[in-house]
């Protein structure tokens, strides 16, 4: 049993090591990305992708309704499974990112005027349809706990687009959130088609199966409203912005913003290498999965706390880099700066929940905090703009924080009081 954890350990090591490894690269890929795209674009043009692009998010965890977390959840299980899951996310994916893709197409003029329909449509290919094939293929990867090619696929993505941007501020000196798009879009699409054929070339062609999807329709469906509360309460704040035209506001905010998500990657990078065996641990209950959820957490608390030091002390590198326009920044991101202490607590919570077989109770968790970030910031961004949508993400990522470890401390206590309860799941 000793040798038997111990493999178990390197082996999450490895893992995550390789997921860090993709991660640090890509934090620099992205860092670089965005700051050539900054000064590309300047904030207000900036503030226009950023809204567009959050818009398009808020729909995009719907294409393949949960699909590729299934596969990761019984595939992980039982390998023998892949075909039958692999060919339901495709078809999945395809019908309804094409439906998205459409509908956001027609919907994005009218709920911003400068959203233009051939805006909207660009990032709705490269998000509802390339992103999310992208993501898929990574699951295959991550159920087979084979991270390196997970964190490769994100890399090369990421890469991409810093040389593109690159490329653009050298040739075209200041572009439009438009141009950017377009060229995203193609590198998305090419990008995407790569991933899975990397996947069919590894574990075999697909197999469509309407029999198994009708079955995990309804848990797939579970995990693709879990994704898009995540994507409201992340994401909403910045189409608002947008939706009141105050895209100066939003690029300074979706700058800071941008900061905190790669200030979160290494916490992310562990708990990817992390999630299978969330799932394993939990058929024999929440006690084991609140156990390594807490054990993750004494891994991740000191990254987080650390990300916050760092962003305190560089946060005036920002306008430096991104240029003058972004200056607010620094404030926005002193603002933001505790946002991955409260993730390290949400993800190991979370994650804690869902390995049990508490998807369901997560998922209420973060729809109620969805419904409140987007009721309060209904209040706050008409008042105070960029800084009322920052009060509400601290609150809402605050109060995740809180409640995922608190409801895990209740079901606890309730399962080991009534073992065959199914209050929760």
């Amino acid at each position: 049993m000793p040798d038997l954890k111990r493999a178990e350990g390197q082996s999450l090591a490895h893992n995550a090591g390789w997921m860090l490894f993709g991660q640090v690269l890509s934090v620099v890929c992205q860092a670089a990305s965005f700051m050539l795209l900054a000064r590309l674009l300047g904030s207000m043009e900036y503030g226009i992708y950023a809204g567009a692009y959050a818009m398009v998010s808020l729909l995009s965890p719907y294409s393949p309704l949960g699909s590729h977390f299934t596969l990761l959840r019984h595939v992980s299980q039982d390998s023998e499974q892949f075909p039958v899951y692999w060919g339901n996310v495709l078809v999945t994916t395809f019908v309804c990112g094409g439906i998205f893709v459409v509908a956001l197409s027609w919907i994005g003029p009218h709920a911003a005027h400068d959203f233009t329909a051939l805006l909207v449509f660009c990032l709705a290919v490269s998000d509802c349809l390339c992103n999310q094939l992208i993501d898929a293929s990574s699951r295959v990867f991550q159920a087979f706990e084979n991270l390196r090619v997970t964190a490769t696929f994100a890399l090369l993505a990421n890469f991409l687009r810093a040389v593109s941007a690159g490329i653009m501020l050298w040739k075209l000196k200041h572009g439009t959130a438009l141009e950017w798009v377009i060229v995203t879009m193609t590198i998305s699409i090419a990008a995407a088609a790569s991933a899975v054929t990397i996947v069919i070339k590894q574990y075999g062609r697909p197999r469509f199966s309407f029999s198994l999807l009708r079955r995990r329709a309804g848990e797939g469906v579970v995990f693709a409203l879990s994704s898009s509360t995540m994507a409201i309460y992340n994401n909403v704040d910045k189409a608002m912005l947008g939706h009141y035209g105050m895209n100066v506001a939003n690029g300074i905010y979706s700058m800071a913003y941008r900061v905190i998500d790669i200030a979160t990657m290494p916490i992310a990078a562990i708990h990817a290498a992390a999630f299978p065996r969330f799932f394993r641990k939990g058929a024999d209950g929440v006690e084991l999965t609140s156990k390594y959820g807490a054990k993750l957490l004494s891994r991740t608390l000191p990254l987080a706390i650390a990300m916050l030091v760092g962003m305190l002390v560089c946060g005036p590198l920002v306008p430096i880099l991104a240029g003058k326009g972004f200056a607010q920044s620094v404030v926005a991101l002193h603002w933001l700066c505790l946002i991955p202490v409260f993730r390290s607590f949400q993800l190991s919570g979370g994650d804690a929940l869902t390995g049990a077989g508490f998807l369901r109770l997560r998922l209420g968790i973060q729809a109620v905090a969805a419904l409140s970030n987007f009721a309060v910031n209904l209040y706050l961004i008409p008042h105070f703009g960029w800084i009322g949508a920052a009060w509400s993400s601290l609150a809402t990522d605050g109060a995740l924080a809180v409640s995922n470890w608190l409801f895990v401390f209740i079901v606890r206590r309730m399962r080991l009081r009534q073992p065959a309860s199914p209050i929760f799941s």
